[in-house]
């Protein structure tokens, strides 16, 4: 797969972006280290990394990520949104694995220092987005069994467009039944590299079954429907909108917040109480769950037409998007877009 770092933001990119591809032209670094603390911090190219084979965390997993992402407003302007939530959340996520937190002032002037500088890479595409990913990991070049005391926090972005393609339907999803994607008292709520290379054997299984993504469970009972991917789940049930509550074994999405939020205003009865499987398909065979859908970052406001469990499956509604999806995908566009009243301090302009 051929990916863009060049000057100029390619007409073949921007037209059809893909995920996770197109790269744009810079990169904001800064280094941390027992002695000095944070230091560095420097806007430059796009540029590969040196990496020693001893270095810590390709070893011992010390590394920890977000997603966020940039947009283009109503007014011509670019925002990015949330991104002090993100920061949070990446303060979070290094403390639970013995990692320095990067303050959150600091996270600010490297994502205002990446989109400045790579925001032409932007169009007016209302499908299009700059996707910013931070990442810090352990860079010490030792192999002793204990925390680094030398880390690398770097910054990125690409172009993004329609995580699941085009985006042009309701994807079929696979449960999980023989693996769990995260544990009691682990890492589930939190970003780190380390959770995600487990899921890739059950993601190929999915696909090999012709579904795009796998619904975990709960790793005790295997009863309780926790995640989609990467990504929280939502169903319309008797008109109300219901979530699974946070338990700590998957991630608290900042999207998830939002569409909470959004549904509230909207005057939507909102819900978080456990979901199980089994209440899932009875609710679905039933008519009272008319609508399931999942949202993160990169996917937004995905709907599910169709769930495989084991030999078995059942469809969602009528196998479409229901109109409480597509309502708060629109109300969620709107809120990233600058469309909607900036009520809660959603979006962090750039100049």
């Amino acid at each position: 797969m051929t990916v863009s770092t060049t000057a100029e933001p390619s007409s073949r990119y921007l037209a059809d972006p893909g995920h996770g591809t197109a790269f744009t032209d810079h990169l904001v670094t800064a280094r941390w280290s027992a002695d000095t603390g944070w230091q560095d911090l420097a806007l430059g190219p796009l540029r590969e990394l040196s990496l020693h084979p001893g270095t810590s965390a390709l070893h011992y997993g010390q590394a920890v990520f977000e997603g966020l992402k940039a947009f283009v407003q109503q007014d011509g302007g670019v925002a990015v949104f949330r991104p002090r939530d993100n920061a949070a959340r990446f303060a979070r996520s290094a403390a639970r694995l013995a990692m320095p937190v990067l303050p959150d002032e600091l996270f600010m002037t490297a994502l205002d220092l990446l989109v400045r500088a790579d925001a032409p890479w932007l169009t007016d595409n209302p499908q299009h987005a700059l996707y910013v990913r931070p990442l810090m990991f352990a860079s010490e070049v030792n192999l002793l069994m204990r925390e680094a005391t030398e880390f690398t926090f770097v910054l990125m972005a690409f172009v993004a467009a329609g995580y699941f393609g085009d985006g042009a339907g309701p994807v079929t999803v696979m449960i999980a039944r023989d693996h769990a994607r995260a544990l009691p008292g682990g890492t589930g709520d939190v970003k780190c590299a380390a959770n995600y290379a487990p899921t890739l054997l059950t993601q190929r299984r999915a696909r090999e079954a012709g579904c795009q993504q796998v619904v975990w469970l709960d790793p005790d009972e295997r009863r309780w429907v926790e995640e989609l991917g990467a990504m929280n789940l939502f169903f319309v049930v008797d008109g109300a909108l219901v979530t699974p509550r946070l338990t700590g074994n998957f991630l608290p999405g900042i999207t998830r917040d939002t569409l909470l939020a959004l549904a509230a205003r909207a005057g939507y009865e909102v819900r978080e109480r456990p979901v199980s499987v089994d209440d899932w398909r009875e609710g679905c065979r039933s008519g009272a769950i008319t609508e399931t859908f999942a949202c993160g970052t990169a996917a937004t406001v995905t709907p599910i037409g169709r769930v495989r469990d084991g030999d078995g499956a059942f469809t969602v509604g009528t196998g479409n998007e229901g109109p409480v999806t597509a309502a708060l995908r629109t109300a969620l566009l709107d809120a990233q877009h600058g469309r909607l009243p900036d009520v809660s301090h959603w979006l962090h302009r750039i100049d």
